[in-house]
Formats: structure tokens, sequence, C-alpha cells
């Protein structure tokens, strides 16, 4: 491999950019220095939209394009803006390309602001067994599967709905090194609950007031995704409050809550949040996974910043309560410590952030 990934673990910023000069990222248009972040690389939509039947995953030795010819419904022209509607499964082809080298091994997710607004968006690739996971070795285009579950959204060509994450071989922290880690640089506020991962819970008895989230309205306009501060928040949610400590969460319904720690990336390394096992209730925690260095870190502006939790009910209305354990954190080493960290350099929403909707609402 001829890009210096300064060791194992998550490459940082300067690896991107050398990936990015030997082609091993390669776009059409070319790669832009504001998609380069500490540990990941924004992904840009291209101009067209296939609508689909349905989810699908290409499968061993078969490519996307052929699938689509499947699958296709009919197309959409972004070029001049386009609606992807509530309820629809649309595919769209990425600007970026990938010609991964033996060793190195990438995995996507969708951006803060995407999984806030409850767009589930996933990457797929040809040959791809797995959404969001990209092997070693892989050579081919890339894809987002993009499925409006709340509101309707007006999309454009570059737009930035999903990231991309690169290692070299695996930096994954042990329970032991992350209560090492912990005990020198306090990864969270209270008690660390430490099992394969950082546990972090939800906040439902905030420090003033009774206001602990938000419920998407079922019937709505059009969110335009170029436009920051720019809604009502009541327009498109409903405020969840409560004395008691607790709320029911009602099928199919989207919230947007808080956690009740306030959580600290430091600089050597970053994490990504994984769903809480099922058998703790009938929801699912978070689209948006990855948290960058710097995320939360004192010297970058953080102090500490809390975990807005994205919350969807299945098939039970379930009873949440205050303190009940949610999802976790699971830690890896960088490869090299960024040259910027998330919040200090970079335009970063969301840094020293509480309850808060996406960057597309007016503050409340």
């Amino acid at each position: 491999m001829s890009v210096e990934t300064g060791g194992t673990g998550v490459l940082a910023d300067a690896a991107l950019r050398g990936m990015i000069r030997e082609g091993q990222i390669a776009a059409d248009p070319a790669v832009e220095e504001i998609q380069v972040q500490p540990a990941s690389l924004d992904l840009r939509l291209g101009t067209v939209a296939y609508r689909v039947r349905a989810s699908f995953l290409a499968g061993k030795g078969r490519t996307v394009a052929e699938r689509l010819a499947e699958f296709e419904m009919h197309r959409v022209d972004l070029s001049q803006g386009a609606v992807l509607e509530k309820g629809c499964v649309y595919v769209v082809p990425l600007a970026e390309s990938l010609a991964l080298p033996s060793g190195l091994t990438a995995v996507a997710n969708a951006k803060s602001s995407t999984g806030r607004l409850d767009l589930l968006t996933r990457t797929i690739t040809d040959g791809g067994e797995e959404f969001d996971r990209i092997p070693e070795g892989y050579h081919g285009p890339l894809y987002a599967e993009i499925c409006p579950r709340s509101f309707s959204v007006l999309v454009r060509p570059g737009m930035r709905l999903n990231q991309i994450r690169f290692r070299h071989g695996q930096a994954l922290l042990t329970d032991a090194e992350l209560r090492e880690l912990h005990a020198a640089e306090s990864l969270v506020s209270g008690t660390a609950v430490i099992s394969e991962g950082l546990g972090f819970s939800v906040d439902l008895k905030p420090a003033a007031g009774d206001l602990v989230g938000y419920r998407a309205k079922p019937h709505t306009g059009v969110i335009d995704l170029d436009l920051i501060g720019h809604y009502a928040p009541l327009d498109f949610w409903e405020e969840v409050r409560t004395t008691e400590g607790r709320i029911i969460l009602d099928p199919g319904a989207f919230y947007i809550l808080v956690s009740r720690e306030a959580v600290t990336i430091p600089p050597d390394y970053a994490a990504e949040m994984a769903p809480y096992l099922a058998m703790v209730g009938e929801f699912r925690v978070h689209y948006a996974g990855f948290f960058d260095p710097g995320f939360g870190w004192a010297e970058a502006g953080g102090t500490g910043s809390r975990g807005v939790l994205e919350v969807r009910c299945h098939e039970a209305p379930f009873v949440l309560e205050h303190g009940q354990v949610v999802g976790r954190l699971v830690y890896e080493r960088m490869a090299a410590r960024p040259a910027r960290l998330y919040g200090s350099g970079i335009a970063s929403n969301y840094q020293g952030q509480g309850l808060k909707l996406s960057k597309h609402f007016r503050a409340a």
C-alpha cells in the first residue's frame, strides 16, 4: 500500500488526501477540500436518482447496475433539484469511486444532519453483501440508497448525505483499554458504563424545564437540504415534554432525544455509535454513527458534548425511562492524529451540543 497511513487504525485527513492524490479515491467532479473531515470523507450525490421497488444489495458477483435493471421504476433528474418522497426508496450513484489496496477497508454512515431528519441513507457497492461495509481491494463505484422516512426532501447533485471512514487493520479498544483511557481522559460525565464499548443513557429529566425531545409530525412540507437555519421547528416537530422522567414511544414514530451523558473523543481516537441490543426494548437508536476526533474535547471547544439520539419505535408501544441505557460508543485508535479536530478550525455544527434538531431548523 503506497499511501502512508501512519499506522494501524482509522485514517486521518492527511492520509485521505494521499489516497486522493494516488487515485485510490477518485471522483467526477474532483474531490473538494470541504469533503475531507478529521477521520472521514464526505460523499456527494450524482446527477440522477433511481426510484426502485425495494431496498436491495448487489450480492456476490453482481453489480448494482445489473440489479437496478431489475428493480428500477423510474429515474429522477437531480440536476435542477428534485424531491425524494417520503416512504420511497431511491438509489443514487455517488460522485466518488474507490480503488482500495489490500489491507485497507472502509465503512460508511449517514452524516449527523441526515440521521436527524430520519433520512435512511446507506452505501451499497458492486458485489456487496452488506450495507455500508467495503472490503479491502474493492475497485468500483459507490451508490447511496436513500429512503426518507419522516419528511420528503429536496436534493441536488453534490449534496453530502453520507460519509466514509477508512481503516488500516483493526484498532478497536478492548474494555480494559477503554477503562484506562477513561481514567486518563474522562470520556464521559458521571459513571462510565463499559461493556463492549462505552454505554450511554437517555436524559428524560432535564436540568431546566420539561422539554425532553421532539417527535416528527406525520404530514409536513418538503425540506430543502441546502437551507440552513431556515425552517420553524414546530412546522415539522411536536415537542415531547414530561415531568415524570419517562415517555411512551409510539410504534412507527421517530423521536429526537438526547443522552444523559456528555462524551469526549480525544484527538488520537475515533468512535462509532452502535445500537443497543434489541432485547432491551422495541426501538432502534441512531442512524448516524461516526464521532470524529475532538468531539466534546475541551481544547476543541467541546467541554463534553451530549449525543443526540435518533429513536424509532418498532412494533409495540414502549416505556422509555430516564437513565435507561440505549446505546454504546465503540472507540478505536487513529492511525495518526488529524491535522484538524472536530470543532476546531472546521465547520462543526454540533460541537458542545445538547438536545438539538438538525442544522436546517431555526433555534427553538
